[in-house]
């Protein structure tokens, strides 16, 4: 493996450091699977109900289901050859960047002709009941991301997986937020709000992916 930030005290054995990056890229590996059924379901259900928000977080699972493929190939080169492509990771955390941007400024246009075409979304009970089942799912595949980044010695690919899962999360409550308001009040406003707050959660990991910060991030 190659050297981590970090005490060396911290290393595990090399037994240890693969039984984790196996464990690693098996989280990675549910992630793709999860995401391409949740984000399938996220899209068809918005494009039927008209939801900004459900189809930028079915978008969002597409990007969270690449970003995943990223860290599973590294993880997988990584046990083949016993260490990490720093220059590779560096540019697989580049092309996740870049898909953040471009989700931005998706959800942003969506929004902004929702609001001036007045447009009025149906309510979606399969989007809200798949927003719900992330809002549980995610937190703990983050956590157990988390923790394997940590018992490797502060990994930084583990803690960036771990570190998209957790974005997962946030697009999840703020999506569920303006889709259960929006199904109370019947404000249409709230949908284009709440792709707002994705697509600002976007651009702020976006920026951090791009300048290699998204892995220092703590749980």
């Amino acid at each position: 493996m190659s050297e981590r930030p970090g005490s060396p005290a911290s290393y595990p054995s090399v037994e240890q450091a693969e039984r984790l990056t196996r464990r690693g890229l098996r989280l990675a590996q549910f992630t793709v699977a999860y995401n391409v059924v949740e984000g399938s379901v996220a899209i068809t259900a918005g494009l039927l109900a008209g939801l900004v928000s459900l189809v930028g977080f079915g978008v969002d699972s597409g990007i969270e289901s690449a970003a995943s493929i990223l860290v599973g190939l590294r993880l997988a080169a990584r046990l083949r050859h016993g260490e990490a492509d720093e220059a590779k990771e560096r540019r697989a955390l580049k092309a996740v960047a870049v898909t953040f941007f471009v989700l931005a400024a998706y959800v942003i246009i969506e929004g902004v002709r929702g609001l001036v075409g007045g447009e009025e979304p149906d309510t979606s009970i399969v989007g809200l009941v798949l927003l719900a089942t992330s809002v549980v799912v995610m937190p703990l595949l983050a956590h157990a991301k988390h923790r394997v980044g940590v018992q490797l010695g502060g990994d930084q690919l583990i803690h960036a997986d771990a570190a998209e899962t957790k974005i997962c999360v946030l697009l999840s409550i703020s999506t569920l937020a303006g889709l259960g308001l929006y199904a109370l009040t019947g404000a249409a406003w709230l949908d284009p709000v709440a792709g707002f707050i994705i697509a600002a959660f976007a651009i702020h990991e976006g920026r951090e992916a791009w300048e290699g910060e998204l892995v220092k991030d703590d749980d």
